[in-house]
């Protein structure tokens, strides 16, 4: 994985688990990689790891079941879906909209192309 520096790396982790679990990669019920795994497959540190962890387990995303490892909740995906929805409507299309009406896209024109994209995408 390759970070960027416009956020902390422990959240760009939680944004790659967050869509893996919303896509179904990582199924409910399933275990997913240990901490330790997990830092060396994308070589950070654990603490790092651990860090995210525990913000997906304060969200009901994962658990631990102790001396097993951690697993995705039941349920995870739907509330994955939601929360990635809720951040993509609050933190991506705001700026979005902000520069379509700086160059002066209009919302019509906007959908267009949206439902022409769709089109060609199906």
């Amino acid at each position: 994985m390759n970070f960027d520096n416009t956020q902390p790396i422990w959240m760009q982790i939680y944004e790659l688990i967050l869509s893996r679990i919303a896509a179904a990669e990582w199924a409910e019920e399933e275990r997913i990689p240990s901490v330790r795994e997990l830092g060396a497959t994308l070589v950070v540190n654990p603490n790092t790891v651990m860090r995210t962890y525990e913000r997906l387990t304060e969200q009901g995303l994962i658990y631990n079941k102790r001396g097993i490892g951690y697993f995705v909740a039941e349920g995870a995906k739907a509330a994955a879906a939601a929360i990635a929805r809720e951040r993509f409507i609050t933190e991506q299309l705001p700026p979005l909209f902000a520069r379509m009406k700086s160059i002066g896209i209009t919302a019509e024109e906007f959908l267009t192309i949206y439902n022409q994209y769709n089109n060609e995408n199906e």
